[in-house]
């Protein structure tokens, strides 16, 4: 019944996904947020890595727009943002962590990992399915399965990639 699905990232990426990846840009991240006005926050970069413009994020509006219009998984009243990553972007998928590898990132845990669920250090990749991160007591493999959260932390290292794609 149009309008009465659950409203989850689950339930919106798979509708707008592929137009997007059409239009040349990646999905970072869909999430619902604000309890009393719901927003639908949809997060995409450009697949080329160029950065992100006005233009581009109005784009996408009116296609995710479009999409959810036609596809109605969402009930009630919503209002829908489109935004860039920025510079300390969640990471969202596991490529992600080999992306990003040599940049310092903070990774919250949904369980403890030897008593701590929160990690700050220099990413360096993925190893089979976890994550390894240099921290302030050497190098721990965190769960990638077991990640709640995870972004990039702004440092000097990040400012100055910033005017190189990162791939």
């Amino acid at each position: 019944m149009p309008g009465t699905a659950p409203k989850t990232a689950d339930d919106i990426a798979p509708i707008i996904e592929p137009s997007l990846e059409a239009m040349g840009y990646r999905l970072v991240r869909v999430a619902f947020l604000g309890a009393r006005r719901a927003t639908l926050q949809i997060m995409a970069e450009r697949i080329d890595d160029a950065s992100m413009t006005v233009h581009d994020c109005t784009e996408i509006s009116r296609t995710v727009s479009a999409l959810l219009d036609v596809a109605d998984p969402i009930a009630g009243a919503y209002m829908l943002e489109v935004s860039s990553p920025g510079l300390d972007r969640p990471l969202t998928r596991p490529e992600d962590y080999d992306r990003f590898a040599g940049f310092e990132a903070k990774i919250e845990l949904g369980q403890p990992l030897d008593g701590r669920k929160r990690f700050r250090g220099r990413l360096l990749g993925r190893d089979d399915d976890h994550v390894r991160v240099i921290a302030e007591n050497g190098e721990v493999r965190l769960p990638l399965a077991g990640t709640a959260k995870a972004k990039l932390v702004i440092t000097n290292d990040l400012l100055a990639a910033r005017s190189t794609p990162l791939h």
